[in-house]
C-alpha cells in the first residue's frame, strides 16, 4: 500500500506530530515520512483538508456469528463493515455455537482472520459453555491468543466464580469483563424501568439491576486488587459509582454502546423492534450523565455493539425480537452526534480500548507500521442497505443521513476507502 495523505490533522497524543496538520507518505504499509511533501511521484494521493489521521479504532465488544452462527455475520462481513467504520481491530464476543471456551476456538478466530485488514482478537469465555458455574480453560485460551474474559451478554450471577476469575486472570495480566445485570432484579421485562414502560404497559428493567452488579464486582475487584471492566453502561448511578471507585484507586474501566449516547427509551414509543438493546435504552438523564462520563475520563471507551440478527429475528413483535442492532458503521457517527470532540472519539476508540486490552497502541510516526483511521466530522452521508457490509441490517439508521464518516482505514499494508 503506497500512498500520500494530504493535510490531514493529526489526532494522536502518542504522537510528537499530534495536532499538527501534515502530509503523511505512507510505502509499503509503512509511514516514510511526515510532513510538508511534495515529491511523492507515482504515489497515489488522497486531499484529506478538514480531516482528522489518528490510530486505528479497536472495538471492545463485538458480536460475530462464526463459530457456528455464519448467518448472521461471518469474519468476512464483520471485518469489512469494521473497515468501513474506520475500526482495524475487533475484539470478539465469544458468545458462538460452540462459545469460545477453550484454546480450540480461540486458535480457529485467529487463523480465519489472518491477513485481513483488521486485527482480530477473540475474548475468551469466564465459564465452561457460558453456564456461570465452573471456569473455562482461561489460561490456555490466553496462552493461545485470548486478551480478555467475559461471558458476553450472560452476566455472572455467581461472586464467587467472579472473585475466582479475577484472582486466576490476574495470575497472567488478562482482564476480565463484566456485563453488569442481577437477573433477579432484572427478570423477564424487556425495556427501561421508568414512565416510558408504563405507557408502553410492559415491564421494565429498573437501573437497579446494573448499579447492584457494578456495586458488587468493584468489591470484588477492590478485595482481590484485581482490573475489571464494565461492557455496556447505561445508567447515571452507573457512572457516579465507577467515578468514585477510580477515585479511590480501584483497577476499574468501562465502556458505553454508542446508542446509549444519542437514544432514550422514548424511541420506543412506536415499539420498532429496532431499537430493541441490552442493557435497555435509558432516560435522558442517563445518556447525558453518559456522554459528562466520557468528557471527564470516568468512561473510558466507546463500542458499537454489534449484534447482527437475521430478519426473522427482529422484524417480529417488539416482546419476542432479538436484542441488538449493527453498529460497526454508525459508532462514529453516533459519537459525532454525541457532541463529542475528535480528541475525545480518538481517546475512546483508538487509545484507551488497547491499553484495556494491552495490546500495543499505534502511534502515527515516521518509521512505524500504518495503522490509521482517517475520519471527517462534518462530511454527511446515507446509511443504506447499499452501503450497509455487514451481513444483517437489523439497525434503525437504515435510510437514515448520518454526520461524521469514516474516508480511510490502513492496516496490515491494506487500504479501505469509503
Amino acid at each position: 500500500m503506497n500512498l500520500l495523505i494530504k493535510a490531514s490533522l493529526i489526532t494522536d497524543p502518542n504522537s510528537p506530530f499530534n495536532n499538527k496538520t501534515a502530509d503523511v507518505l505512507i510505502k509499503n504499509g509503512v509511514i516514510a515520512s511526515i510532513g510538508n511533501i511534495t515529491d511523492a511521484d507515482g504515489v497515489k494521493e488522497f486531499d484529506a483538508a478538514g480531516a482528522f489521521l489518528s490510530p486505528g479504532f479497536l472495538d471492545l465488544n463485538c458480536n460475530i456469528g462464526e463459530l457456528g452462527l455464519e448467518t448472521k455475520e461471518d469474519i468476512a462481513t464483520g471485518t469489512a463493515a469494521a473497515a468501513a467504520g474506520g475500526f482495524t481491530a475487533l475484539a470478539l464476543m465469544p458468545g458462538t455455537q460452540p462459545p469460545v471456551h477453550s484454546k480450540a476456538e480461540v486458535e480457529y478466530l485467529l487463523n480465519r482472520a489472518k491477513d485481513n485488514l483488521v486485527d482480530v482478537f477473540p475474548l475468551g469465555t469466564i465459564s465452561y459453555k457460558r453456564e456461570g458455574k465452573d471456569l473455562a480453560e482461561m489460561y490456555d485460551m490466553y496462552s493461545s491468543g485470548a486478551k480478555a474474559f467475559t461471558d458476553g451478554n450472560r452476566p455472572v450471577q455467581d461472586a464467587g466464580l467472579m472473585e475466582r476469575a479475577l484472582l486466576y486472570a490476574q495470575g497472567f495480566g488478562a482482564a476480565v469483563f463484566s456485563y453488569p445485570e442481577d437477573t433477579a432484579i432484572a427478570g423477564k421485562a424487556k425495556v427501561n424501568e421508568g414512565h416510558i414502560s408504563t405507557m408502553l404497559g410492559m415491564k421494565g428493567i429498573p437501573p437497579l439491576a446494573e448499579e447492584l452488579m457494578i456495586a458488587r464486582d468493584l468489591y470484588l475487584a477492590e478485595y482481590t486488587n484485581s482490573r475489571i471492566h464494565f461492557s455496556t453502561i447505561s445508567t447515571e448511578r452507573s457512572v457516579s459509582l465507577i467515578r468514585e471507585a477510580k477515585s479511590k484507586g480501584i483497577k476499574v474501566t468501562c465502556d458505553v454502546a454508542a446508542h446509549h449516547l444519542v437514544l432514550t427509551d422514548e424511541a420506543l414509543l412506536g415499539f420498532d423492534s429496532m431499537y430493541k438493546v441490552k442493557p435497555p435504552l435509558r432516560t435522558k438523564a442517563d445518556a447525558d450523565a453518559l456522554v459528562s462520563g466520557l468528557k471527564d475520563g470516568t468512561i473510558d471507551a466507546i463500542v458499537s455493539q454489534h449484534t447482527p440478527h437475521e430478519v426473522e429475528f427482529k422484524d417480529v413483535e417488539f416482546e419476542i425480537a432479538e436484542y441488538g442492532i449493527t453498529g460497526l458503521q454508525t459508532a462514529l457517527s453516533l459519537a459525532v452526534k454525541a457532541g463529542l470532540s475528535a480528541e475525545i472519539i480518538v481517546q475512546a476508540m483508538a487509545v484507551n480500548p488497547r491499553n484495556i486490552l494491552s495490546v500495543n497502541t499505534p502511534v502515527i510516526n515516521e518509521g512505524e507500521r500504518a495503522n490509521l483511521t482517517l475520519f471527517s466530522v462534518k462530511e454527511e452521508w446515507t446509511y443504506t442497505r447499499e452501503s450497509n457490509l455487514s451481513k444483517s441490517y437489523n439497525s434503525p439508521y437504515i435510510g437514515q443521513n448520518l454526520t461524521g464518516k469514516t474516508l480511510l482505514t490502513c492496516n496490515n499494508n491494506q487500504l479501505f476507502k469509503s
